[in-house]
């Protein structure tokens, strides 16, 4: 069985090149607008793993994390920000939040691949 990946950033272009990535690397994906979304997502799809963007409207990445980890289905999910921050206090927020990983934008496709691979086992 597939695995499955939620990709959730406020970008069309960012969201499709994620999905494209990911899917041509075997794995299923399903895709959220911003953090307010991804709960919707989440109380309807089990994923494997959450790839999500640290800024977007309604809810943002830190925020997203916060409410998974306090919650019960998809609280020992991996969750890796992808995201154009790379200031260490924003990466120690993260971390403090839930954050799994922390990919910087742009990305390159293979390194994105082997650290989704890593972090699901």
């Amino acid at each position: 069985m597939k695995k499955k990946v939620l990709t959730v950033d406020d970008s069309r272009t960012m969201r499709e090149m994620v999905s494209f990535t990911l899917r041509g690397a075997g794995f299923d994906v399903v895709e959220a607008i911003d953090g307010q979304q991804a709960l919707v997502v989440l109380a309807s799809h089990k994923v494997d793993l959450i790839l999500a963007d640290l800024n977007m409207p309604n809810m943002d990445g830190i925020t997203l994390i916060r409410q998974v980890r306090a919650s019960g289905g998809h609280r020992t999910v991996p969750i890796l920000m992808l995201t154009t921050e790379s200031d260490d206090a924003k990466k120690q927020e993260g971390r403090a939040a839930g954050a799994t990983g922390w990919i910087v934008k742009p990305f390159n496709p293979e390194k994105l691949i082997q650290v989704v691979q890593k972090v699901m086992g």
